[in-house]
C-alpha cells in the first residue's frame, strides 16, 4: 500500500509484538475532536484484528488530507463531506486545483463508512457575556481553522445568528486546530463557534479556564429560509437532542446550555472515512469488517462514542449526506463487508 512522508506529530498505534499485515497512513484533526476519536479508535481496532498498523498524524487540516488521499499520497482520512464536493468542482480551498483536475481527483475517492459526530455550537465565557447572540457586531469570533469545511460551517453559523459576514460586522479569528483552545483562553476571541461532539473535549478544556455558555440555533432562525439552506447544504444534516440529555453530557463542568425550547437544535457536519479507489478490495473489506466488529469499542471507549452516528447498520445514503449534492461512492470492498454482515447499501453509493 501507499506510504507518505508526513509532517507533524505521528502516533504509531501498534504494539511491537503484533505483526500486522500492512502499514497504512492516516491523518486526523486535533486531540479531543470527533474525527480524532474515530481515526485513533479505528487504528486500534485494525491493529487488534491483525489487519493493519496505522500511523495517524494528528492536528492535520482535513482539506489537505482529502487532497492527499485523492492524489494517492495518503491511505485514509476522516473527511467532512463538503470537501469532496468542493474538490469535485475545483472551488473554495481547491480553487487552485481547477475544475477539471478537481473532478478527476474527487471521482477517485471512496468511502469506507460514515459518521456525523460534530454539530455546530456558539459559545462565550460567562466573564464576558454576550447579551444577545443575534447581535454580534464588532466582536472577535473564532470560527474555524484558516481554511476548510469547519470554517465554512462556522461562518454560516455566525451569519445565521446575526446576519453578519466574516469581516463585515464582526472579525473572524482563525487558527489551526491545535491552537484553538490556547487562542480562546488567551483572550484572542470574544466568542467562538465550532463543530463539536457530545461531550466535546474542546468545550471541556475551554470551561476549565472559566465558566462558559453554549447555545443552539434559535428555532425561528433554524426554520428560516437561510437556516434550512444551511442545514441542507453539502456536508450538513439536521441535529436535534433533548436538552436534558445534552446538559447531562456536560455534568460536572462549568458549562451552561441555553436553548429556546426543550431540544438542542443545530446542524451536523457529515463525515466519511475515505480512501482511494485504488485500495485493494480485500484490504478495504478487512478494514470495514474490523470496523463493524468493533462497535462496542467505538461506543464504549469514550463518552462521545454513543453520539457519533457511526454507520454500523444499513446505509441509505441520504441520512449520511451522501446521495444529494455530495455524490461520493463507497469502496467495493466496503460494500461487500456491509453486505456480508447482513446490511443493505443504497444503490446511489455504488461505483
Amino acid at each position: 500500500m501507499m506510504k507518505s512522508a508526513l509532517a507533524g506529530a505521528v502516533v504509531a498505534l501498534a504494539p511491537l509484538a503484533v505483526a500486522a499485515q500492512v502499514t497504512l497512513t492516516s491523518e486526523t484533526s486535533s486531540v479531543g475532536s470527533s474525527p480524532h476519536y474515530v481515526d485513533t479508535t479505528l487504528a486500534a481496532a485494525l491493529d487488534s484484528a491483525g489487519v493493519a498498523t496505522v500511523q495517524v498524524t494528528e492536528g492535520a487540516t482535513l482539506t489537505n488530507s482529502v487532497q492527499a488521499v485523492a492524489e494517492g499520497r495518503l491511505d485514509m482520512a476522516s473527511a467532512p463531506m463538503i470537501l469532496p464536493f468542493l474538490l469535485s468542482r475545483g472551488i473554495g480551498p481547491y480553487s487552485g486545483v481547477g475544475a477539471e483536475e478537481g473532478a478527476k481527483l474527487a471521482d477517485g475517492i471512496r468511502a469506507l463508512f460514515f459518521h456525523a459526530g460534530s454539530h455546530q455550537i456558539f459559545g462565550h465565557y460567562n466573564s464576558a457575556p454576550i447579551e444577545d447572540i443575534r447581535k454580534l457586531d464588532g466582536l472577535r469570533i473564532w470560527n474555524g481553522p484558516p481554511r476548510g469545511a469547519a470554517l465554512t460551517s462556522g461562518r454560516a453559523m455566525a451569519q445565521l445568528l446575526s446576519g453578519l459576514q466574516d469581516g463585515k460586522g464582526y472579525e473572524g479569528i482563525q487558527t489551526p486546530w491545535p491552537d484553538t483552545v490556547a487562542t480562546i483562553t488567551g483572550g484572542g476571541a470574544d466568542a467562538w463557534t465550532s463543530p463539536d461532539g457530545i461531550p466535546s473535549g474542546r468545550q471541556i478544556q475551554l470551561a476549565a479556564a472559566g465558566g462558559t455558555t453554549l447555545y443552539d440555533v434559535p428555532s425561528d432562525l433554524l426554520a428560516s429560509e437561510l437556516g434550512q439552506q444551511i442545514v441542507a447544504a453539502p456536508g450538513h444534516a439536521p441535529f436535534s437532542m433533548p436538552v436534558d440529555e445534552y446538559r447531562a453530557a456536560y455534568a460536572g463542568n462549568d458549562i451552561t446550555i441555553v436553548t429556546d425550547d426543550d431540544t438542542f437544535d443545530s446542524y451536523v457536519t457529515a463525515f466519511a472515512e475515505i480512501t482511494s479507489g485504488g485500495m485493494d478490495e480485500q484490504l478495504a473489506f478487512d478494514i470495514v469488517t474490523a470496523f463493524l466488529g468493533a462497535q462496542d469499542r467505538f461506543e464504549q471507549g469514550s463518552p462521545v462514542g454513543p453520539n457519533l452516528a457511526l454507520t454500523f447498520g444499513d446505509i441509505d445514503g441520504v441520512s449520511q449526506g451522501a446521495c444529494g449534492a455530495v455524490q461520493i461512492k463507497m469502496h467495493p470492498g466496503a460494500i461487500r463487508a456491509y453486505e456480508a454482515a447482513g446490511h443493505t447499501v443504497a444503490d446511489c453509493l455504488r461505483p
